[in-house]
């Protein structure tokens, strides 16, 4: 069973579209009152406002309580960080590296297309953003000098599940999704926090109907032997299978207009564990999974299903989150 959190309308977040919606930003923790949603990210970012929302939340089948959200004083400080994003220039990873700027967390880009990350992000501080050459299809690529300083990793790598533009150069799931993420696993240092992979629902029932039409190339199957390379390097790892994804991806705009995207009415997320869930999710949704987990104590080791739906979301909310991840766990123990 999913876990989905709802949460009370608010002035300024309508749950309903109408004749002229207003966009709901893809970084709720900014100041929601603000008369521009408009911010610029050239050279130097500001650290974001803090919260000032106060929704009450309330999870279906599940009480929610502030015990159950605390944060763990061992925690690393966002300035402590550096979070290597691998594939930081598709649709999943373009999010996160704009969400990172914007918490104004340290961030390492690993891309083939370092042209394409000066389009997307601008020319960022050293301080802010780093940009490296780098292929993990090829393992001679990954020089040591890339993960030197690195904290954390978030792996957004892909390609499509049937042959396409995409696969030329040999950018095939075999390639990209199983021989690319083996490479990239095998060269993190031991001292690493953790790694947040990026996966598919429906892994583990690739010769099953309907998951055998989407794995006729093999994606599926490449997938879920990424996956288990990461369940077995003994790095700190957490596991985000996404659905289909909506939403993107942005690859041809620019970091301000990243900023201002949004999940439309699909901002409700649901969380849940074996395999089981069927249905869609936003990139953004997707993205902010990913950064959650790396400060969830309780993700690691996990391996977690996302979908999200029309509603109100947890936004950027930790203890949100938190409810969200924990409640998925609960409901696989019974």
């Amino acid at each position: 069973m999913a876990h989905r959190l709802s949460l009370t309308p608010i002035a300024d977040l309508p749950l309903s579209i109408r004749a002229s919606p207003q966009p709901v930003p893809l970084f709720p923790h900014l100041h929601l009152n603000s008369p521009s949603l408009h911010y610029s990210f050239r050279r130097k970012v500001p650290p974001p406002p803090s919260l000032s929302r106060s929704e009450a939340v309330s999870e279906r089948g599940v009480e929610s309580s502030a015990s159950d959200t605390t944060h763990n004083p061992s925690h690393l400080s966002s300035s402590s960080k550096l979070v290597l994003v691998v594939g930081g220039t598709g649709g999943v990873g373009q999010l996160v590296v704009a969400s990172l700027l914007n918490r104004d967390i340290k961030s390492r880009l690993l891309t083939r297309n370092p042209e394409k990350a000066t389009t997307l992000f601008g020319e960022q501080d050293e301080e802010k953003l780093q940009v490296r050459l780098g292929d993990t299809r090829n393992p001679e690529d990954l020089d040591p000098s890339i993960f030197e300083d690195v904290t954390h990793v978030i792996c957004c790598t892909g390609t499509t599940a049937f042959p396409s533009r995409r696969w030329d150069g040999d950018n095939t799931p075999e390639r990209v999704d199983w021989e690319g993420v083996r490479n990239l696993v095998s060269s993190l240092p031991s001292s690493l926090k953790k790694i947040v992979l990026v996966s598919s629902v429906g892994v583990t029932k690739f010769n099953e109907l309907p998951w055998s039409v989407m794995n006729l190339f093999g994606v599926l199957k490449y997938k879920k032997m990424g996956e288990d390379f990461v369940r077995n390097s003994g790095l700190p790892y957490t596991i985000i299978r996404a659905g289909r994804l909506t939403d993107g991806p942005y690859t041809s705009y620019d970091l301000n207009t990243l900023l201002q995207a949004t999940a439309g009415e699909r901002r409700a997320v649901l969380i849940d564990q074996g395999d089981k869930l069927v249905g869609e999710v936003s990139r953004l949704v997707v993205a902010e999974a990913c950064i959650q987990a790396l400060d969830i104590d309780h993700t690691n080791g996990q391996i977690y299903e996302i979908n999200s739906v029309k509603g109100e979301g947890p936004g950027s909310d930790p203890r949100k989150w938190q409810e969200l991840f924990k409640a998925a766990q609960k409901q696989l123990q019974l």
